[in-house]
């Protein structure tokens, strides 16, 4: 196994990354982009400090300047390398894998994903070039300009009085919520805090709201306190989650669909890019707002390049990385909520009511895993057994007019990924995912 990725580094501990890792890895990263200036930013897993330096001293013996911005999200660097003007940027996280795990988010300049991680990889035994660069601390200069952005995205006065739980599972969004909330005092906007400190020990659990199990925590929450809007996030919070007033988790397609109505009332005949697993709800969104839907890989780096290849105002995908092209074409976790919250003020809705009608039209299955031995035969069954009109995209979907699916290889384990939609027939979508279940892992 290799700690590198598609387009970034994740792997365990002493075993596929440590500090010399890191310092190999920042070498040969400053080396293949010939920057002479670097961010970094860094979760708060216990290893992340020591890695984030192990990549700074590197960064600076190889004569680049390095902006350190300490404990922030990942957006955070994204940002703070485009606002800059660095050369590239470095995010020491994780975001959601276990506690043993840590990794890297690579991007150049303009917080532009790398295409192909393979030559910095080839750059890792160079031998140091022992110059001096200098290493500042911008961290409360690149959180306020970083701020700024974020907050320009809404409408202060379409706001309404709301109470908001948030939920940051104790992962790096506390402090920079805190930045975001107090520019929106005045608003009406009420927070209420949970697990809301950064704490390396992640006591309530490494925090993924995607998985099904972590949400109850945020739902029961957000119905004991009567909040309006729940909102968790991951461990970097480049992903955020959103609740409804009754505590129902809202799933990822209809939030794209939400903030892809949004866009198109401000910037009519916008085009929109979303991931291919599941469509029919963004598509219909998007032609009767009369924008321009785009599919594109699964993916940050593909989103993007798809995003900057159409002039996309947005794009989003159902795992709820949301991309803004006025966010330097990149994901985050703070705008998403922001969103919503002007959308409820602005038509004075509740979530709940805002997405009923689509999940009734659409509905869908959500992301069903299944560990199988052989994923190429797993595919191949699958294909032989039904009949329908084929999109190779990304993984293998097929519609069969009222329904359609799409199964995907997991590019890190010997999983492949179900995901099921119809046409307003919630009962036919339990009935696809059992049928085609049978032939990913047929019995005997």
């Amino acid at each position: 196994m290799t700690p590198f990725g598609a387009y970034d580094i994740r792997g365990r501990l002493g075993v596929d990354l440590d500090a010399d890792f890191a310092a190999r890895l920042g070498r040969a990263f400053v080396r293949h982009l010939g920057a002479r200036c670097l961010v970094v930013g860094r979760d708060n897993r216990p290893s992340s400090p020591a890695l984030a330096q192990a990549v700074i001293g590197a960064a600076t013996a190889e004569g680049a300047e390095v902006l350190d911005l300490g404990l922030c999200g990942t957006e955070e660097m994204y940002h703070a390398t485009a606002h800059s003007g660095a050369g590239g940027g470095i995010m020491v996280t994780a975001s959601h894998n276990p506690a043993d795990y840590n990794g890297m988010k690579l991007v150049g300049p303009g917080a532009a994903p790398l295409a192909n991680l393979e030559p910095i990889h080839a750059l890792m035994d160079v031998a140091p070039s022992n110059r001096d660069a200098p290493v500042r601390d911008v961290a409360a200069k690149a959180r306020a300009a970083w701020v700024r952005t974020v907050l320009g995205f809404v409408d202060r006065n379409a706001l309404r009085p709301l109470t908001i739980l948030v939920n940051a599972g104790h992962g790096a969004a506390g402090p920079s919520f805190d930045a975001v909330a107090q520019g929106l005092e005045g608003t009406g906007l009420r927070f209420l805090r949970l697990h809301h400190d950064p704490d390396e020990r992640f006591p309530q659990g490494i925090p993924n709201p995607l998985l099904p199990q972590n949400r109850a925590v945020t739902a029961d929450a957000v119905r004991a306190a009567g909040a309006d809007l729940g909102v968790a996030w991951d461990g970097d919070f480049d992903r955020c989650f959103l609740f409804d007033g009754t505590g129902a988790f809202v799933d990822g397609e209809y939030v794209v669909g939400l903030l892809a109505e949004a866009f198109l009332q401000k910037e009519p005949g916008a085009t929109i890019v979303h991931d291919p697993r599941v469509i029919w709800n963004t598509q219909d969104v998007v032609t009767r707002a009369g924008g321009r839907a785009v599919a594109s890989r699964t993916g940050h780096a593909f989103l993007k390049r798809t995003m900057r290849d159409t002039g996309a105002v947005y794009g989003g995908e159902m795992s709820a990385h949301h991309y803004f092209r006025d966010f330097h074409h990149c994901d985050s976790g703070m705008i998403p909520w922001l969103l919503v919250a002007e959308v409820m003020g602005r038509t004075g809705r509740s979530l709940a009511d805002l997405v009923a009608a689509r999940r009734a039209a659409f509905p869908s299955s959500g992301e069903v895993n299944f560990r199988v031995a052989d994923v190429p035969a797993a595919l191949s069954r699958v294909r032989a057994a039904f009949d329908g009109v084929e999109d190779d995209l990304d993984g293998l979907s097929l519609d069969m007019g009222n329904w359609r699916f799409n199964l995907r290889a997991s590019n890190t384990e010997p999983l492949v990924r179900l995901n099921v939609e119809s046409r307003g027939d919630a009962g036919l979508v339990a009935r696809q995912v059992a049928a085609i279940a049978a032939h990913i892992c047929p019995k005997g």
